[in-house]
């Protein structure tokens, strides 16, 4: 008997993702998809699935919701459901378990720690598929298309701007929070002086400055340090929104990153971030932060 997953997120970037991910691990994997819980319920009114993945802030349905939805169904109402979230506080987990979650994931999350999970979930329900022979990539969505990375659409432009010669001097390494997205007039691009902090599979964190940010994409200067990250990468951005408790969070990618300085022996590095969310929350607060530029 085949396995049959179901993977819900808004941002089209994480479910290609994760689907690649199970594909290059999982043979014979059936995977099925949607962008919200509204969608995912009609989904599996035609047919069964072995597992549900699913986002936790999303439009229209969230992923609490949906999830209340599946532990009332009499024919889902055991289903595996992990729960994936840029959230990883105590508080958050908490709720998922008290909703009936069966594990849960933080975004952002590598490729290892999605298999594990949902490896996990398939040994309890006992459908251990056969391991595919090691070779294919682990990088996830880092080899396909960039219609797929960017929905057809050019990354909007970021204009390069001077770079002082220390731009991390006398600032703190605290942390911060904002959000992008849902598909809007695009806000031209606005100089910043926040900071924000860059989240990266396998618990790597960088903080970092903020140069210019549009509904779409962030430009941010950083500290060359081991371990940073590749083209493509999942991010989880957190941006200070102004306040100082309104911690929000962007999902996103690495669109590209390089030298701040024209120095070969530069400790600044440029790296710009691309937004995947669809959230009409998340734009609402995006913009607010724009706008206070």
């Amino acid at each position: 008997m085949g396995i049959r997953i179901l993977v819900v997120d808004d941002a089209t970037f994480i479910r290609d993702m994760i689907k690649k991910q199970l594909r290059d691990k999982i043979p014979g994997v059936e995977i099925i998809d949607a962008p919200d819980g509204a969608r995912a319920l009609s989904q599996m009114k035609s047919q069964t699935v072995d597992i549900i993945l699913s986002d936790w802030e999303m439009p229209n349905m969230t992923g609490a919701e949906l999830l209340t939805s599946v532990r009332s169904m009499p024919n889902a109402g055991n289903v595996p459901f992990i729960m994936i979230s840029s959230r990883g506080d105590r508080n958050h987990i908490v709720k998922a378990i008290e909703l009936g979650v069966s594990d849960y994931l933080t975004k952002p999350f590598s490729a290892e720690e999605l298999l594990k999970k949902v490896f996990k979930q398939l040994k309890i329900i006992g459908k251990t598929p056969a391991q595919r022979a090691s070779g294919g990539s682990t990088q996830g969505i880092a080899f396909a298309s960039v219609d797929v990375l960017t929905g057809g659409a050019a990354a909007a432009p970021v204009a390069a701007r001077p770079v002082a010669a220390n731009p991390f001097a006398n600032n703190s390494a605290s942390a911060l929070g904002a959000k992008p997205a849902i598909k809007a007039v695009e806000a031209p691009a606005k100089s910043a002086k926040g900071k924000a902090q860059l989240r990266f599979p396998n618990n790597r964190t960088f903080a970092c400055v903020i140069r210019e940010m549009s509904l779409q994409l962030m430009s941010c200067l950083m500290q060359r340090a081991d371990g940073l990250p590749g083209l493509f990468e999942q991010a989880v951005v957190d941006i200070e929104t102004g306040d100082g408790n309104n911690l929000a969070r962007v999902n996103g990618y690495v669109h590209s990153i390089q030298a701040g300085e024209n120095r070969p022996d530069t400790n600044v590095v440029k790296i710009v971030i691309r937004f995947v969310d669809n959230d009409a929350e998340k734009f609402e607060t995006l913009s607010k932060y724009i706008a206070q530029m």
